[in-house]
């Protein structure tokens, strides 16, 4: 990263002085920094707050991010989707995922849209047309599908048009960098730029090449995708040329360049969405710092030995770093607002095919899971002079909280947004700090997530089945669509060792009752699973077989 700070040294110096004689305007900056595939116990500070280790024994390192923490506010209970793009669309929209039809993330698939075939009634043309791992054992149920693109109001949305944060702000100056993921893979009208953004650095894919991508993303042929009805492929922007050859301090770099040029000529605030690619594979890293966590004394901490992907947490940890930095030499630390998050839960090498990533342990399971260790992420507040430094919130959040709160902190009435565009998030400024009015009310969230996957269940090893999960209050229930409920109460087992649904048989009803009722709402039927008509019983490799508990639970209310 030796260039990115040649490039930001000189600015700081340079613009420092000047930055500390200009006025402070009314509504705070805001920089909203998305972490990609980063678990819960990939901080050093959070790892210390659920398992009480000193920072010198772990094997990563995150010295900045923990100075956010440090003088900020943490969540210990934030809650994101099992994937991607699910938290994507709810963060820019405020809305549960599976209400837009996003029910999984994706590599390049086939739509009615990029395939310019006619969309069947009930449709959406930036559904996919399959989505499916290659799974050798008996599947019992039929695979969902999922949306790939939020709305923005073209002729092939019929109607719909969903307001996003950037959209929302708009006495603000929005920009977005980084990984999009929501634009129905390059299709022309869907991108950050059709979304309230300024569109400096991006790509709408799941994952990128940290060495040589430049040209990848610049591609405009629509030799994936030829039957696209427009000119070109959508798929990115490389931005400008920093001189930094490895993504993550490339992108940092060009975060760093929008910020000077904001200060410089601030006429109104700014919201800077930085989505990292990092730490999402593939794992790579420069050399030099792979070297230094190989030959480090702490590895195999809790499960944590990759040391390319130490190097991956290091450079995203030094781009926090250098924000935190810029913010403090401009002089608009105490007017800017800055949140860091991650998308869903590590990559658990217990459970991946291959056997790589991170250990979320001691939470359960990892990304694809609805267990804590796949949904169960950091999110972090800072902005000085405002809020209290160093303090922890235990009250239970989620990523569709992030729409309203950053729209009440940037000016806009809260309550007539959520009644106005049906949110499913509250603002959580009222649990971050007492100057703000109001309470947070939300006790229930919900996931979906109705596919078969390659990923090993953390409960029997074998790949996971179609999955929803309802958490009420202290409470937990996890669906599983091949006939297993699991019940917890995470207030007091966290770590869900302790399943009580058949010793809780009323409150496990009670969740699966509320959790089905949500659904069938909520839920368009297109992106369920169903049972599969190919299904060989007596083949199935599962102890336990097969029940259809949504069709046993509409026979026995009589449905």
């Amino acid at each position: 990263m030796k260039a990115l700070f040649r490039t930001a040294l000189p600015i700081l110096l340079l613009t420092a002085f000047s930055a500390c004689k200009k006025p402070q305007i009314s509504q705070p900056n805001i920089i909203f920094i998305l972490a990609d595939d980063y678990g819960i116990m990939d901080t050093q500070a959070y790892a210390k707050k659920f398992t009480g280790i000193e920072n010198h024994k772990m094997f990563y390192e995150t010295p900045n991010i923990d100075r956010l923490m440090n003088e900020g506010v943490s969540f210990s209970q934030a809650y994101a989707n099992q994937l991607c793009s699910p938290t994507r669309a709810s963060i820019l929209t405020g809305k549960y995922a599976a209400r837009l039809g996003f029910t999984t993330a994706m590599p390049f698939r086939d739509t009615y849209y990029n395939q310019n075939m006619e969309v069947p009634e009930g449709y959406y043309a930036h559904d996919v047309l399959e989505h499916k791992d290659d799974i050798k054992i008996q599947q019992a149920l039929t695979n969902g599908i999922s949306n790939s693109a939020i709305p923005t109001g073209t002729e092939w949305d019929n109607g719909l048009d969903e307001l996003t944060i950037a959209e929302a702000l708009k006495d603000y100056n929005s920009a977005f960098i980084g990984k999009w993921h929501v634009g129905g893979f390059g299709a022309m009208g869907y991108q950050p730029g059709d979304n309230g953004f300024e569109a400096l650095a991006w790509a709408d894919a799941g994952g990128s090449r940290y060495f040589d991508w430049r040209d990848g993303w610049n591609n405009k042929s629509k030799n994936r995708f030829p039957n696209m009805p427009q000119d070109k492929w959508a798929f990115g922007d490389a931005g400008e040329k920093t001189g930094e050859d490895y993504l993550t301090d490339d992108l940092t770099a060009q975060a760093l360049s929008y910020i000077d040029r904001q200060t410089e000529n601030q006429e109104k605030p700014f919201f800077l969405y930085f989505s990292h690619f990092a730490v999402h594979s593939p794992i790579q890293a420069p050399k030099e710092d792979i070297n230094y966590f190989e030959s480090k004394d702490s590895k195999g901490w809790n499960g944590h030995e990759d040391a390319t992907y130490a190097a991956m947490i290091k450079h995203l940890d030094m781009s926090v770093g250098a924000i935190l930095d810029m913010l403090e030499e401009k002089g608009i630390a105490e007017n800017t607002l800055v949140v860091f998050m991650s998308d869903n839960g590590g990559i658990d090498r217990k459970i991946t095919p291959k056997g790589d990533g991170t250990d979320n342990a001691p939470f359960f399971g990892g990304k694809a899971c609805v267990t804590e260790g796949g949904i169960r992420v950091p999110l972090i507040f800072r902005w000085k002079g405002q809020f209290q430094e160093g303090r922890w919130v235990d009250e239970v959040v989620d990523c569709t909280d992030i729409f309203p709160t950053l729209a009440s902190a940037g000016g806009l009435d809260e309550k007539q947004l959520i009644k106005q565009q049906k949110l499913d998030g509250q603002s959580l400024l009222p649990l971050i700090s007492d100057k703000y009015a109001g309470a947070y009310a939300k006790t229930t969230r919900y996931w979906h997530y109705p596919f078969n996957v390659i990923y090993n269940s953390p409960y029997d090893g074998l790949p996971l089945t179609p999955h929803s999960a309802i958490r009420d209050g202290d409470f937990k229930l996890i669906f599983d669509w091949y006939g297993r409920l699991h019940l917890y109460n995470i207030a007091l087992d966290p770590f869900e060792k302790n399943d009580l649904a058949k010793a809780n048989p009323e409150m496990t009803d009670k969740l699966f009752d509320k959790l089905i009722n949500w659904l069938e709402e909520n839920v368009d039927r297109r992106y369920w699973p169903s049972e599969n008509p190919d299904y060989i019983a007596a083949e199935e490799a599962r102890d336990t077989p097969f029940v259809n508990l949504y069709k046993e639970s509409k026979t026995s209310t009589g449905l």
